[in-house]
């Protein structure tokens, strides 16, 4: 999978958590995923087409980081998941997926984004529905972690 493809998402992703949580978590070692088991608690995921390519992306949170964002967004902190914390990182998913998709246009790659969807719950899946390597890429944070995962295949 090209560099040129992902380090958008990762910028994006931390400019998103900089600017609006005032939160800096470290990138791990990206790896393949083989599998589409989650690794947190609530996802984020939306589709993406265009004449040079097609893919899915996510974003999954543990629940712990998750309620740290929302305390640092919104200044409310839920003890679970719920209704609130489910719409936020649909629209987190949905800016980072815009801040990526701005700078890959800039590069001349073109696409439209579908409307994010959020999964929640222990060991759910993710099912890109796309034919391509899947990536993930790891964050860690003092609250907890997220997973960047990323599908792409030629259009």
């Amino acid at each position: 999978m090209n560099a040129e493809f992902i380090n958008p998402f990762i910028a994006a992703f931390k400019n998103v958590l900089e600017t609006m949580a005032m939160m800096t978590l470290t990138a791990e070692a990206p790896k393949k995923k083989e599998d589409d088991l989650a690794c947190g608690d609530v996802t984020g995921l939306l589709g993406m087409t265009g004449p040079q390519l097609k893919g899915s992306f996510s974003i999954t949170f543990e629940a712990p980081l998750a309620l740290d964002i929302m305390s640092k967004m919104l200044g409310e902190k839920p003890t679970t998941i719920n209704a609130e914390v489910i719409d936020l990182v649909g629209e987190l998913t949905n800016m980072v997926a815009g801040g990526a998709k701005n700078t890959l246009g800039e590069s001349g790659f073109d696409f439209g984004m579908a409307t994010p969807v959020v999964v929640s719950g222990k060991n759910h899946t993710i099912s890109h529905r796309v034919d391509g390597p899947k990536l993930i890429l790891p964050f860690k944070g003092e609250a907890g972690r997220a997973f960047i995962e990323i599908c792409f295949e030629k259009a």
